[in-house]
């Protein structure tokens, strides 16, 4: 068996802790798995692991010479993963990053569509709106709005149009008082996104050259989904995409404020790394998203 070789059994060794799990994974047994160990530190001229009672840990230089070997097992991990795919079939973990709002109404509901139609993918969805490095998180793609796109690295396809509106509940707008216009916005408990000034400046038109108004109140939350719900409770105005809001305006659980507000609308993307081979779950799935949610742009759904 070739040095290669012996630094990825070596790797996964000390990956499982134990020379025995590690023969399992591989299908070795633990004296063919230890042989190799110990060749390899022949070749090395230096003791890798020290065994102890609940199994192995890497020395001090062991250590060291994982973080190289792991490094191959990784590449050897993602070559093997592109020939499996070369039958263009979808398969694997499909790791996905989405913004809390977009990801609880609009992508959870479709999943099913899509693992359906590619039974063999398997998906790890983390909702968050925090910002994403893709090539340094592992995920595959991420949903978020567009002026979250910064990495000029990153490949960018649009999902959707949103639009924004206003919208309390009846019970705070009688308590409160109905705004009928901006001026009027300062005098009520306006509900924020923390640590997100960008989105807690309102724009008072439809136009991006208009004076944005500075959203201030007793409310924050750290997901517009935390932001939705507070407004549900009679806490505030909050400003939500239309698309959350639309059926709590159908029941009478939420009140369209100002219906006449028309802020610019923004776009919902989908990213992911820009690879040659990129694998056939991210391509299945990206196509998927654009075809899901392109023809229903919420600004056509405006009553």
């Amino acid at each position: 068996m070739d040095n290669s070789a012996q630094m990825l059994i070596f790797a996964k060794v000390v990956e499982h802790g134990s020379i025995s799990a590690a023969a399992r994974s591989i299908g070795q047994t633990p004296s063919a798995v230890s042989k190799q160990v110990a060749l390899l530190e022949d070749y090395v001229h230096h003791r890798l692991l020290n065994r102890t009672r609940t199994g192995v840990m890497p020395t001090q230089e062991g250590q060291e010479f994982y973080e190289k070997c792991k490094a191959l097992a990784d590449k050897y991990n993602e070559a093997e993963a592109m020939v499996r795919n070369m039958d263009g079939i979808p398969r694997g973990t499909l790791k996905i990053a989405s913004t809390v709002a977009f990801g609880k109404s609009q992508l959870i509901p479709a999943l099913p569509t899509f693992m359906r139609s590619h039974p063999e993918v398997r998906v790890s969805l983390d909702l968050t709106d925090r910002e994403i490095d893709l090539q340094n998180e592992g995920f595959d793609v991420a949903i978020c709005f567009a002026e979250q796109y910064k990495n000029p690295d990153i490949v960018v396809r649009r999902i959707m149009q949103s639009r924004r509106v206003l919208c309390a509940a009846p019970a705070y707008l009688e308590q409160a008082g109905v705004p009928r216009s901006f001026e009027n916005l300062a005098d009520h408990n306006c509900l924020q996104i923390a640590g997100n000034s960008r989105r807690n400046s309102w724009s008072t038109s439809a136009t991006q050259d208009a004076t944005p108004f500075k959203a201030s109140g007793s409310f924050e939350g750290n997901s517009t989904d935390v932001v939705f719900r507070a407004a549900l409770a009679g806490i505030g105005i909050a400003r939500l995409p239309y698309y959350m809001a639309k059926r709590k305006f159908e029941s009478g659980e939420l009140i369209h404020v100002m219906p006449e507000y028309a802020p610019p609308s923004t776009d919902i993307v989908v990213m992911f790394a820009d690879r040659r081979n990129l694998p056939p779950k991210t391509r299945a799935f990206v196509d998927f998203l654009v075809q899901q949610f392109r023809g229903a742009q919420d600004y056509q759904m405006m009553v």
